[in-house]
C-alpha cells in the first residue's frame, strides 16, 4: 500500500502542522549553511583573483589556470580542511553551551559565531592564513550547528514526523551545496576581480541571518524547558508546536507532557552528567556512543566527498570541461535524490535504507573503480561508465545514508548524556572529513581510480555495523528509544520487532497512548493544570508531580 493512502499517513498528517514544518525548515537551514560553505571553496581554488591572492607563483600553471599561479597541496589542504577541524571543536563544545544556554540560544549565538568568521574571509587581502582562520571560525558554528538541529528538531517535533524533519537537515547540506555552486557560477563572470570568490561569501551572510531570525522565533524545545523546570513554558511550547488544529486538544497535549515529565523525573534521579558520563557502559550509554561515532565516521567513509571534490576530473573525459557546470551536475543529483530519502526513511524505517544504501553504494563504486583503472578513462564510453556510476552512488548516498545518519544521532541517545554524547558522535564525522579531505589527493596520486575499492569496502563494513549494532527506532517516541535500547533481550537484527511493554505492536502502543489520554483528558476537565495555568500563576512542583501521575 502506498505512503499517501495508509494508516501512516494518516498518523502523519495528524500530528503535521505549520509550526512543526516551520521548525523543520528553519532549523535545517543549519545544513544549508555547512552547504553553502563547503560546495563555495571548491570553486574559490580556481578562480584566478582568488589564486593570485593566495596561492603560490607557479609558472608552469598558467596555461591550466589562467594565471600563474597555484596551491600545493599542503596550503590547500589546510584552506579547504581547516573548516573541518573548526567543525570537529564546534561539534564537541556545543553540548556546553546547549546545556547552559539551552538549544535555542545556542543556535543563535552559533550563528553570531559564523558573521564572524564570513566576515574574517570577505576581509582577506593577501593572506592564505586570514581564509584559513575565517574558515575555521565558520567551521566551529557549523560543527556546533551539526550537532544541534537534529537534536533541537527531535525535542520538538512529534515522534510520527520526528524522522523525515531530522533527515531533513541533509537535504539542506545538498541544497546549499547546489546553491554555493550555482552562485560560484554566476560569480565566475568576474573571475579576475575580488568580486569573483567575495560576491559569494557576502550571500553567504543571508542563510545565517535567516537562521538567526527564525530561531529568535521559534521555541525552546519542551523536553529542555521542563528538564529546567521551567513547567509553564513547556505546555506554552507544546501548544504552539501543535497547531491552530492541535492547540485545543488537551488530550495530545497532556499525553505528550506526561511522556516528557515521566522520562525527566527518571532521568534527574541520576546525579549530573558530565562529558564522560557518555562513556557509561551502564544503560549501553558507552555502546550508543561509539555506535554514533561509528555511524558518522561511515557516513564519511562511503566517499562520498570524493566524488564531490574530484567530479571535474571525472566529467572532463566526456568533453565537460567548465568545472562550475560539472560542479552544477553532480550538485543537482545531490538534491534531488535526497527526497526519496525522506521518504524512504519514514516508510521503511531507520535500518533498511541504510543497509541497502550501503550495498547499492558497494556495488557502484566497485564499478567505478574497476572501470576507471582497468580501461582507458579518456574514452567517451569509459567515461560515461564513470558518468553513471557516479551518480548511481550520489542517488544511493542522498537517499540513505545522507539523512539516515543524521535521524540516528537525534534518536539513540537518552536525555541525560544526548547533547554530550551527540557532539562525540558528530566529531567522528568532522574528523574525517578533514582526514579525507587533506589526504585524498595524495591517496589518488599513488592509486588512482582504485581509490573506489577502498571506499566500497568501507561501506561494507558500514552495512555489518548497521545490522549488528543499529536498533531500529521509527514510530517509538525518544523515551521508548531509550527502553528498547535497555531491552536486554532485544537484538538489533530483531529490534524492527520490539514493541513497548503490554503491547502487541508500535502502532497499538500508539493508539492506546491516544486512547488514554482522551480519557485522562475528560476526568480532568474541570483541573487547571493546563487551562487556568495564568490566573494562579506557576504551579509548584508537588501539584505538578500529582498531574502528572494522574496522566
Amino acid at each position: 500500500m502506498g505512503l499517501f493512502h495508509s494508516e501512516r499517513f494518516s498518523d502523519i498528517k495528524a500530528v503535521a502542522s505549520g509550526p512543526v514544518i516551520t521548525i523543520g525548515l528553519t532549523a535545517s537551514m543549519g545544513g544549508f549553511l555547512f552547504g553553502a560553505d563547503t560546495g563555495q571553496i571548491s570553486g574559490f581554488l580556481i578562480m584566478r583573483d582568488f589564486l593570485r591572492r593566495f596561492a603560490q607563483y607557479k609558472p608552469e600553471e598558467e596555461e591550466k589556470n589562467g594565471v600563474p599561479y597555484g596551491f600545493n597541496n599542503v596550503r590547500e589542504g589546510l584552506i579547504v580542511g581547516l573548516l573541518s577541524i573548526g567543525c570537529l571543536i564546534g561539534a564537541l563544545i556545543a553540548a556546553p553551551i546547549s546545556n547552559r544556554l539551552g538549544r535555542r540560544m545556542a543556535m543563535i549565538v552559533l550563528c553570531g559565531v559564523f558573521l564572524i568568521g564570513n566576515t574574517v574571509q570577505v576581509a582577506s587581502f593577501h593572506a592564505w592564513y586570514q581564509v584559513m582562520i575565517g574558515r575555521f571560525i565558520c567551521g566551529l558554528s557549523v560543527g556546533g550547528l551539526s550537532v544541534l538541529v537534529p537534536v533541537y528538531v527531535s525535542e520538538t517535533v512529534p515522534k510520527q514526523i520526528r524522522g523525515a524533519l531530522v533527515a531533513t537537515y541533509q537535504l539542506f547540506v545538498t541544497m546549499g551545496i547546489l546553491t554555493s555552486y550555482c552562485v560560484n557560477l554566476g560569480t565566475s563572470h568576474v573571475d579576475d576581480t575580488p568580486w569573483s570568490w567575495r560576491g559569494a561569501l557576502i550571500v553567504g551572510y543571508l542563510w545565517a541571518l535567516v537562521l538567526m531570525g527564525g530561531m529568535f522565533v521559534l521555541p525552546e524545545t519542551p523536553r529542555y524547558l521542563l528538564s529546567q523546570g521551567r513547567k509553564e513554558d513547556c505546555i506554552k511550547a507544546l501548544k504552539w508546536i501543535a497547531g491552530k488544529k492541535n492547540k485545543n486538544n488537551n488530550a495530545m497535549i497532556e499525553s505528550q507532557y506526561q511522556e516528557m515529565s515521566s522520562a525527566i523525573h527518571e532521568e534527574k534521579s541520576f546525579a549530573k552528567k558530565s562529558f564522560f558520563s557518555s562513556f557509561d557502559p551502564k544503560d549501553k550509554i558507552l555502546y550508543r556512543t561509539l555506535l554514533g561515532f561509528g555511524l558518522q565516521m561511515f557516513q564519511q567513509l562511503t566517499g562520498a566527498n570524493y566524488f564531490f571534490y574530484y567530479g571535474t576530473t571525472i566529467f572532463q573525459s566526456v568533453g565537460l570541461t567548465n568545472p562550475y557546470v560539472t560542479q552544477i551536475i553532480l550538485g543537482g543529483v545531490n538534491v534531488v535524490s535526497t527526497f526519496p530519502g525522506l521518504w524512504f526513511i519514514e516508510r521503511y524505517g531507520r535500518r533498511k535504507p541504510l543497509i541497502f544504501g550501503g550495498l547499492w553504494q558497494c556495488a557502484w563504486l566497485i564499478v567505478f573503480a574497476a572501470v576507471g583503472s582497468e580501461a582507458d578513462p579518456n574514452s567517451s564510453t569509459v567515461g560515461s561508465i564513470l558518468i553513471l556510476s557516479a551518480c548511481m552512488f550520489i542517488f544511493g548516498f542522498a537517499s540513505t545514508w545522507g539523512p539516515g545518519v543524521w535521524v540516528a544521532i537525534g534518536e539513540i541517545f537518552p536525555l541525560r548524556v544526548r547533547s554530550h554524547s551527540a557532539s562525540f558522535a558528530t566529531a567522528g564525522n568532522w574528523s574525517w572529513n578533514f582526514l579525507l579531505a587533506f589526504f585524498t589527493p595524495y591517496i589518488t596520486s599513488s592509486i588512482g581510480y582504485r581509490y573506489g575499492y577502498v571506499f566500497a569496502g568501507c561501506n561494507l563494513i558500514g552495512v555489518l555495523m548497521v545490522f549488528f549494532f543499529y536498533y531500529e527506532s521509527s514510530n517509538l517516541t525518544l523515551e521508548q528509544v531509550d527502553e528498547m535500547y535497555c531491552d536486554r533481550s532485544t537484538k538489533p537484527w530483531k529490534s524492527g520487532s520490539w514493541v513497548p511493554r503490554g503491547y502487541a505492536s508500535r502502532r497499538e502502543a500508539a493508539e492506546s497512548e491516544k486512547e488514554r489520554a482522551v480519557v485522562d483528558a475528560g476526568l480532568r476537565e474541570d483541573a487547571t493544570h493546563i487551562e487556568n495555568r495564568g490566573r494562579n500563576g506557576s504551579i509548584d512542583t508537588h501539584t505538578t508531580k500529582e498531574s502528572v501521575n494522574a496522566i
